[in-house]
């Protein structure tokens, strides 16, 4: 079953990316396409057009070929969530809120494909202890920088609020792109009513009011 024309190797893999961010790119459109089962070194040669061999000489075993790919997607998604573009906690939760909606809105509209990869990828960490450490490793880089805004915001409790957090984008990053919200997923102006109502509940009167009438 070829890789459909639309989620074909991303863009970045042609035409002068490496070989190895080729069969990356490649193994996270594959998973995404037909789950962890349809991710082998044969498909991956297949479906980015490379001679018989080629992603076995990048990535020799099925662990190796996992960790590159998993390191793709960390540095794809770091391109989604942009944490350059985190606010000065100066700003105040507004923009947090601004910040977060935009780079769950990203992922939704735009990037599905690496959300579905993600969760392949999540699952096969469950089974594979190796590959844990990576999985982690990819979803630290955000988490701390997370926790230092919401430290500087003022947070009383610092780790839990970072974990709800989290666990509100993950929810409804899931829920729209795999759950039963697929169909219709909220606006961006939905997400930031909601980020600003969690916000409002952890800082109480230091985080605005919902204003959804705001671009």
């Amino acid at each position: 079953m070829p890789v459909h024309p639309s989620s074909a190797p991303h863009a970045s893999s042609a035409p002068h990316a490496s070989r190895s961010d080729l069969v990356a790119d490649t193994a996270l459109t594959l998973l995404a396409e037909r789950g962890m089962r349809g991710l082998t070194h044969r498909a991956v040669d297949e479906a980015a057009g490379l001679p018989q061999g080629s992603t076995s000489n990048v990535a020799r075993t099925r662990q190796a070929l996992l960790e590159l790919t998993l390191r793709r997607h960390a540095e794809r998604e770091a391109r989604v969530l942009a944490l350059h573009e985190m606010p000065d906690p100066g700003r105040g939760l507004d923009s947090l809120a601004d910040a977060m909606a935009l780079a769950v809105h990203r992922s939704l509209t735009d990037h599905r494909e690496l959300l579905v990869a993600r969760y392949e990828l999540a699952l096969e960490a469950t089974r594979r202890p190796e590959l844990r450490a990576f999985y982690d490793a990819e979803g630290a880089v955000f988490r701390d920088r997370l926790t230092a805004l919401v430290t500087a915001l003022g947070s009383a409790s610092p780790a839990r609020h970072v974990l709800s957090l989290v666990a509100w984008a993950d929810g409804v990053m899931f829920s729209c792109a795999a759950g039963s919200f697929n169909a219709d997923p909220p606006t961006l102006e939905d997400l930031r009513a909601g980020l600003r109502e969690l916000l409002a509940g952890m800082f109480g009167d230091g985080a605005a009011p919902a204003d959804t009438g705001t671009g």
